[in-house]
């Protein structure tokens, strides 16, 4: 397992291709397997790279909850697509301080076996309780509007970049282009959400971060279910 050397353009590519379908490098929460290779990279994906960007946005966004998060670090070669080995370059060993230059979210103080015990049984009771819900959730209907920069944007990239976008209680639906002016179009699309997993900031920040294609995004209509 792995994904070749994450500090260069193939590495990347096999990131992207892995989270084509995944919200994150394992199970459906953000945990230590996302650290371990969001740490590996050497910035941000480029564009083109839409889930791998994507993804990269949303783990940069728990920089202040590394720490807290489930699970335990484990070497790349443990995650991503079977048959790709890792080839990426380890950091070199450094004093402490030089370590904190490197560390794209912060240094933080190492846990012992005690609180990570803690913290995995509160995600287990957690899970277990969220599992325990009924079956009837409160879902919403939402119609975005997403605005490109210019009519040369992309379009069919720019929707791409949106559907890429996967989260527990989101469905996207049916979309089209519709226009603005001066041979602009925007992009509008449909989606259903759970109330209490997805909300219109989220989606906001999870889309307007596709700032190669996307000016803005609006709520054009939102409707309980």
């Amino acid at each position: 397992m792995g994904f070749g050397d994450l500090k260069t353009s193939a590495g990347l590519k096999v990131l992207n291709e892995f989270l084509a379908d995944k919200s994150y490098i394992e199970g459906y929460v953000p945990s230590q397997a996302d650290i371990a290779v969001f740490d590996a990279l050497s910035g941000a994906p480029s564009a083109d790279l839409c889930h791998a960007l994507r993804w990269y946005n949303h783990i940069k966004s728990y920089h202040k909850e590394k720490g807290s998060l489930p699970g335990v670090k484990k070497p790349l070669s443990q995650y991503g697509p079977a048959g790709v080995e890792d080839t990426t370059a380890a950091a070199p060993a450094a004093a402490d301080e030089d370590d904190d230059d490197i560390d794209l979210f912060g240094s933080d103080e190492e846990e012992d076996e005690e609180t990570k015990k803690i913290k995995e049984e509160r995600l287990a009771a957690y899970n277990a309780k969220k599992a325990k819900k009924p079956a009837l959730v409160a879902k919403s209907s939402i119609l975005l509007d997403v605005k490109p920069w210019d009519d040369e944007t992309d379009m069919a990239k720019l929707e791409e970049c949106v559907r890429s976008i996967q989260l527990d209680g989101l469905v996207w639906g049916q979309s089209k282009l519709l226009p603005v002016g001066y041979g602009i179009k925007k992009l509008q699309i449909a989606c259903v959400v759970e109330d209490d997993k997805v909300g219109t900031d989220q989606l906001e920040e999870l889309i307007t971060a596709f700032e190669d294609y996307v000016q803005s995004m609006d709520v054009a209509a939102f409707n309980k279910i």
